[in-house]
């Protein structure tokens, strides 16, 4: 006995899917494992295919080094999960979103595509928000940048948990944050996009006169040419370096951080001012430190966003 077949449950499924699919706003879909799942919930990561939003590509990809300052908006979506959108970064993957305006730094999981505007970089969800201290409906400044956490936190992430606050971005960090988002066009994601390019230059190009005036003829000298005056000469002086900036006070037995070792006084000071130190020259050296701090609790804090930044070699010192 043979069963009968119904021809219009496939068509029927098929219809249904693409409805689920077409998204609001133009959002790419970007489905992902259930959060309840456990670590097998990060994996695999779904990057996508380009997408467009006023005309401008957005490519994503898998970017370990992410860094960027830029914009955040409030989603309406999300509830009291800690989680946000990205145009680009892999779903899902973690960041550390920094406020510009306070160096308050929390931990969110990307879940989706979005913000589905050009003038902001991330997009966080209420409770995200409601974390870090935004507002909804005001473009807040931010510095978003990739993170791999232990899987204690992203458990907790995954769950719609909390996870502590990561330790303050130090003032003058903060500063120089602000000084690099500082002339761009607000939410700029393409940071080409707010910088003019150059003309280009044809090396076999011939000046041209824009007006074809006579030259000026030079009057004849009258009577006996005067001897000329003396020309004096100014031998320059070599200018002298800049002053170092004044470095906190060491007292023995302090606790610092010590970033990284510089032949190079200028290389040391660039690092310097991007992680918010000094530059100390004790001896053959330019040692670029942190601190000093007053517990151990706030030099590890120290310590991890120095290594998180790069120098996988910063340690813990007591000032001599």
């Amino acid at each position: 006995m043979r069963l009968s077949v119904n021809h219009f449950l496939p068509l029927a499924a098929l219809a249904l899917l693409t409805a689920c699919g077409s998204g609001s706003n133009n959002r790419p879909q970007t489905a992902i494992r259930p959060a309840t799942q456990g670590p097998a919930a990060d994996y695999p990561m779904v990057i996508g295919a380009p997408f467009d939003i006023d005309g401008i590509t957005h490519t994503p990809s898998d970017k370990w080094n992410y860094d960027e300052v830029g914009y955040a908006q409030v989603a309406d979506d999300g509830g009291s999960a800690i989680s946000g959108a990205h145009k680009t970064l892999p779903v899902p993957s973690y960041v550390e979103v920094t406020s510009l305006a306070t160096g308050k730094t929390i931990l969110v999981r990307i879940e989706r595509r979005g913000p589905m505007r050009n003038d902001a970089v991330l997009e966080l969800s209420p409770g995200a928000a409601a974390q870090i201290g935004f507002v909804p409906g005001a473009n807040a400044p931010i510095r978003l940048r990739r993170v791999n956490p232990p899987e204690v936190e992203r458990s907790m992430l995954r769950r719609g948990e909390r996870v502590p606050d990561r330790m303050n971005t130090p003032k003058a960090l903060v500063e120089v944050l602000m000084r690099k988002l500082t002339g761009r066009t607000a939410g700029v994601t393409n940071p080409m996009a707010a910088k003019p390019m150059p003309t280009p230059v044809d090396p076999d190009a011939v000046p041209v006169r824009t007006a074809a005036l006579p030259l000026p003829i030079p009057a004849k000298p009258v009577g006996e040419p005067k001897p000329s005056s003396p020309v004096k000469v100014t031998v320059g002086v070599p200018a002298r370096p800049a002053p170092l900036p004044v470095r906190p006070v060491m007292t023995k037995g302090a606790l610092v951080v010590q970033a990284a070792a510089f032949s190079s006084r200028d290389r040391a000071q660039n690092v310097a001012d991007t992680l918010g130190g000094s530059v100390a020259k004790p001896a053959q050296y330019w040692l670029v430190r942190l601190g000093p701090f007053s517990s151990q609790a706030d030099a590890d804090g120290a310590l991890a966003k120095v290594r998180a930044a790069g120098y996988s070699d910063a340690r813990i010192l007591r000032a001599e």
